[in-house]
């Protein structure tokens, strides 16, 4: 329980929640306008205060509860459809990603960085400059099955599948209710399956719980009030604001592994 009443070494106790609390305001606000960055934005914070494994912990319980609100939000009849209408593209991503995490320990984490990175800011970068990739709304089982493949090739080698997704869906011209929907439902799934794969590591444990429980509140909080100010932009605003939050993730993945050079 020691993680629970001190935080960090760094900050008081009181100081350090009210920070930590605050990371995950803002990841909450972040998720509830966009859809999508809510863990890399809590890891980026927390781990300014706290180690690396505990920050990871504390992001756990709070993504899972906000992807849920997220896919649900328009009700279960709606994210059944939209997994009916998504589910090539989940179940291609899903084996890609089981097959591609095998590679992981024979690949250095840089090299899929720098390779996703260059690609994610050079489509936001593109599309905001109106020369992006375009999408058929439907491209078909084996359009679909590719783009699928792709995000789990890339989730499976370095746990991100975020950006390729958002990437896909923006090209499909995907509108912005349902395309927040699908994240919630992709990124749900995805959170408790690392749910359950950080209860077997021990990231997520008796000692560890309380603060993943805890951040849950101000995360909820948080998406509360960006789907409040999602609601109020139209669809151009929406996919340009999210393009923006796009290209500032392909540019921290560029970050990320020119570090671990």
């Amino acid at each position: 329980m020691d993680a629970f009443f001190d935080i960090s070494p760094l900050w008081n106790p009181l100081w350090g929640w009210a920070m930590a609390f605050t990371v995950a305001l803002c990841a909450g606000m972040v998720k509830g306008v966009v859809g999508f960055a809510m863990p890399t934005v809590m890891i980026a914070g927390l781990s300014t205060m706290m180690p690396p494994e505990l920050a990871l912990a504390g992001l756990i319980l709070p993504t899972l509860a906000t992807n849920l609100w997220q896919a649900l939000r328009q009700g279960t009849r709606a994210a059944i459809a939209s997994i009916a209408h998504f589910r090539v593209f989940l179940i291609a991503g899903g084996l890609v990603m089981v097959c591609a995490a095998q590679l992981v320990p024979v690949l250095p984490p840089s090299v899929m960085l720098l390779f996703i990175g260059p690609l994610i800011t050079l489509y936001a970068a593109s599309t905001l400059l109106g020369r992006g990739l375009r999408l058929p709304p439907e491209p078909g089982i084996k359009g679909e099955a590719g783009m699928g493949a792709l995000a789990g090739l890339f989730g499976g080698l370095s746990g991100i599948w975020g950006p390729p997704t958002v990437a896909m869906l923006i090209a499909r011209g995907t509108e912005k209710t349902e395309q927040m929907r699908v994240q919630g439902v992709i990124y749900g799934l995805g959170a408790l399956v690392l749910l359950g794969a950080h209860i077997g590591s021990g990231v997520l444990r008796a000692e560890t719980l309380p603060l993943s429980a805890a951040m849950v509140v101000p995360a909820l909080l948080g998406i509360w009030i960006g789907f409040r100010l999602q609601d109020r932009f139209d669809q151009a605003t929406f996919r340009k604001i999210t393009l923006w939050v796009l290209l500032i993730a392909g540019l921290n993945l560029i970050r990320r592994g020119v570090m671990l050079l």
